[in-house]
Parts: C-alpha cells; sequence; structure tokens
C-alpha cells in the first residue's frame, strides 16, 4: 500500500510540475491520483477534503491562467492579435517548428513561442515594433505569473491530502 502512496504521490509531483510548465498536465493529474487513491484504499472518506480541496484547485486554476494572460495583456496595450499570436506561437514552439538549438528542444519552444507569437500577431495589427514587443512581453509576463499561482495551488492541493491521508497510511 506504501509503495502505491509513493507513486501517486509523484504523480502529483509532475501534477505540480505540469501547473507551472505549459504542455505537461497539472492539476487534473492531482485530480486523478487522489481519486486513484480513493478505489485503492477503499475509503473515499479519507480523501473528501483533498478532493474537494483539489476541484476547486482546478477550477481556481482555470480562472487564473485566463485572468493573468489577460491582466497582462491589458496592462502592456495587446490586442487580440497578440493574443491569438502568442496561443499560436506556443503550439509552433511546442511542436518544434521553431528553430531549436542543441539544448532546449520543445521547452525553448514553448518559452519562445508565444513571446514570438505575441509579437507578430501585435505587429500585423499595429505596425509598430516597439509596441509590439511591449505587448509580447506583456502577455508572457502574464502568463508566467499565472502559471506561478497555479504552481502554488498544485502545491497546496497535494499538501493537503498528504496531510489528510499519511495518518492512515502510515499508521500500522
Amino acid at each position: 500500500m506504501q509503495i502505491i502512496y509513493w507513486l501517486l504521490i509523484a504523480v502529483m509531483v509532475v501534477g505540480i510540475i505540469g501547473a507551472v510548465v505549459p504542455a505537461i498536465p497539472g492539476s487534473s493529474l492531482i485530480l486523478i491520483a487522489i481519486i486513484v487513491w480513493g478505489i485503492v484504499s477503499s475509503s473515499f472518506a479519507a480523501i473528501k477534503i483533498p478532493l474537494i480541496v483539489t476541484i476547486i484547485v482546478l477550477l481556481l486554476s482555470v480562472g487564473v491562467d485566463f485572468l493573468a494572460s489577460y491582466v497582462g495583456a491589458r496592462q502592456a496595450g495587446a490586442s487580440k492579435w497578440g493574443q491569438i499570436g502568442a496561443i499560436v506561437g506556443l503550439v509552433v514552439g511546442f511542436l518544434g517548428l521553431l528553430p531549436t538549438l542543441p539544448f532546449g528542444g520543445p521547452l525553448l519552444g514553448i518559452l519562445l513561442g508565444p513571446l514570438l507569437g505575441a509579437i507578430i500577431g501585435e505587429y500585423i495589427y499595429r505596425r509598430e515594433f516597439g509596441l509590439a514587443v511591449k505587448a509580447g512581453i506583456g502577455i508572457v509576463v502574464g502568463s508566467l505569473v499565472g502559471n506561478l499561482i497555479q504552481g502554488l495551488l498544485a502545491i497546496a492541493a497535494v499538501v493537503v491530502f498528504v496531510v489528510t491521508t499519511w495518518p492512515q497510511v502510515f499508521s500500522s
């Protein structure tokens, strides 16, 4: 039972990483691990609180993601073109269509893609390079702040799970 518990904790750590790094499942992975623990331990009463907390975290994460990107874009004066460019840049960067260096690969694309996409989108719309760069940086900074908040929420969900289930697992 303890081996399964530690494996699920490892899955949750990947979920924490995924809450911060785009393209890796985040809070949903934590939620799945908690549900699996409820099935394995045959005790849904033991996971009631972590399950509720994680569902709230999952909903908050979605809201934080959109809100942080929106606020970052608005603060920098970005248009919808910049936001669309950032999304396209993320997809193109993740798929590795951006030139990659000997290190980094898709991770580098995930980091640079939204910035370049936002700048290109804004430049197409405004035709002013300085404003396009400012808007691109604003979108990326907003997304990074949102990812940081999502990571903190994911850590909180895992901590609640561990605090509520640890005594059950290691008391015997």
